[in-house]
């Protein structure tokens, strides 16, 4: 049966450690419906727990109180730095039996979904792609020219029923975005007209993370000192 590891920081959910030196996370958008939608897929976690004596600990107990009832599977969670293939070797041989391109790794980072190919995997660089990497179908980069009547709003409505991410408004008349041909498909449905490009895994230069910039306490998979 397939299996999909989900990176935490900026990917699962946002971070923050509370003066009392414990640990939270928020949810991000769109991140319970994806996971609604995966219910009988069995998930998992790749993320670093950051350094320290009771680090994955912390990071197991926000984890289950953010998304209670879910990730209960402790041999699919993994707290480790994601600096090679070996975690990703590791999660695969946890995953009951699955061959390694029936695992996908879900990350913001490109560098880790590099490792995570390395180790066979299927990756995506969203949530909301998730059940398309276990599908095997592309990512692409996109632009999306909004015409009169239609603006970010009415995109930001569009994006959020299909499989699509917006990553920046350039204008009030263009945005650049991740999504497969078949959100492509969607969004033209809805009135916009959408450029894609190439696929997102074959630029580092593209922009992954659909935030601003986050703190190390959010950023939480990205050092070795940080949590998930």
């Amino acid at each position: 049966m397939s299996v999909i590891f989900f990176d935490i920081g900026a990917n699962l959910a946002d971070a923050h450690v509370e003066p009392d030196g414990s640990l939270t996370l928020q949810p991000r958008p769109r991140v319970m419906a994806v996971l609604d939608a995966l219910r009988g897929v069995p998930n998992g976690i790749i993320s670093n727990p950051g350094q320290g004596d009771g680090a994955a600990a912390r990071a197991a107990a926000a984890l289950h109180e953010a998304f209670p009832g879910r990730f209960t599977d402790e041999a699919l969670v993994h707290w480790r730095a994601k600096d090679s293939r070996r975690i990703f070797d590791q999660a695969v041989a946890s995953a009951g039996g699955a061959a390694a391109d029936d695992c996908a790794f879900v990350g913001e980072d490109a560098q880790e979904r590099a490792f995570a190919r390395e180790a066979g995997m299927r990756t995506a660089a969203h949530p909301v792609f998730a059940l398309a990497a276990m599908e095997n179908r592309p990512v692409l980069r996109t632009r999306i020219e909004l015409s009169d009547g239609l603006g970010l709003p009415e995109l930001t409505e569009a994006v959020n029923e299909t499989e699509a991410v917006v990553m920046q408004a350039v204008s009030d008349r263009l945005a650049l975005a991740m999504a497969t041909t078949q959100g492509a498909e969607a969004l033209e449905r809805a009135g916009f007209t959408v450029d894609l490009r190439g696929p997102v895994d074959d630029t580092a230069a593209f922009p992954i993370r659909d935030d601003q910039p986050v703190s190390a306490a959010e950023s939480l998979a990205d050092a070795p000192h940080e949590a998930p």
